[in-house]
């Protein structure tokens, strides 16, 4: 029986900070309407005029209701207090617990903000490359092409990348320019190799497997320039000289192709050129015989 008793004495004592603040708010609100009722009979029997009247029981009424609102604050405020905690700590939690969604979506804001692809695109971020084949706001899916950053093969593979990749990782995007491409390849030499040779036989057979569609990049790049403002580049195929080390050059290879035929084209290229030369050094090696009139081999 005691305890039973103290058990509700403790709940009415648990109780009783909630009861003064609901009697508090009570009183406010019977005070205001007091002041409320008090100051618009003063005002209609004081004030003829019935504009002015109108006036001044407006502003009474938006000045009592102002009151009572900071009354109000005043009296909840501990409690306002420590809900805006308790709700900062479950937002504080929400946040941890759905981070990478978060960064997901925030990642599709970016990359559709910044337009950095499209469907069809080939595109690099990090280790993962590849076609982009499909992308909703949680990732982005690609068809990998490679081994390695120089190949343009599909391997049959689906990457997923999550779009939280593209808040904090760059983007290479392979197909920029859209209809023509300028894609480059190395061919690598040893210093005492015939490489002048190859410059200029390398240079001979990417004009040729050019020529057909040459005049239809330039215009394209033209039109590209025009319309992006931006410096047109030249699409004539070259060959530049690189010497990454000491006792080696590299043979820089680089023309306009479509983007689907990168691949096609920078293997019939080297077909053709180590088909049927071979450039080593003078005594080393026999060159075969080159049917072409324009390329001849190297004896």
């Amino acid at each position: 029986m005691i305890e039973q008793v103290s058990s509700e004495i403790a709940q009415l004592n648990l109780s009783m900070p909630a009861l003064r603040l609901l009697g508090t708010t009570l009183a406010l609100v019977l005070i205001v309407l007091v002041v409320r009722a008090l100051l618009s009979k003063v005002i209609r029997t004081s004030i003829q005029s019935t504009e002015l009247r109108r006036k001044w029981l407006v502003q009474t009424r938006n000045g009592l209701i102002l009151v009572f609102l900071l009354g109000l604050v005043m009296i909840w405020g501990q409690e306002l207090r420590t809900l805006a905690l308790s709700i900062v700590a479950i937002a504080v939690a929400f946040v941890v617990a759905t981070k990478e969604l978060i960064l997901c979506f925030m990642g599709s804001l970016v990359k559709g903000g910044a337009r950095s692809f499209d469907i069809g695109d080939r595109i690099q971020v990090k280790d993962f490359r590849g076609d982009v084949i499909d992308q909703n706001l949680l990732a982005t899916t690609i068809l990998e092409v490679g081994p390695g950053k120089l190949t343009h093969q599909r391997t049959g593979r689906a990457t997923v990348i999550p779009n939280s990749l593209f808040v904090s990782e760059p983007i290479i995007n392979e197909s920029f320019t859209e209809d023509y491409v300028l894609h480059v390849f190395t061919v690598p030499f040893k210093r005492e190799d015939n490489w002048q040779k190859a410059q200029e036989v390398l240079l001979e057979v990417t004009q040729a497997q050019c020529q057909p569609y040459l005049e239809s990049a330039r215009k394209y790049m033209r039109r590209l320039g025009d319309r992006r403002g931006l410096e047109v580049p030249m699409v004539d195929p070259r060959v530049s000289i690189q010497v990454p080390l000491a006792g080696e050059i590299h043979l820089v290879v680089r023309y306009p192709c479509r983007p689907a035929q990168r691949s096609a084209i920078e293997q019939n290229i080297l077909a053709e050129v180590f088909g049927k030369h071979d450039f080593l050094p003078a005594g080393k090696g026999v060159g075969r015989a080159d049917d072409s009139p324009d390329v001849q081999s190297l004896e």
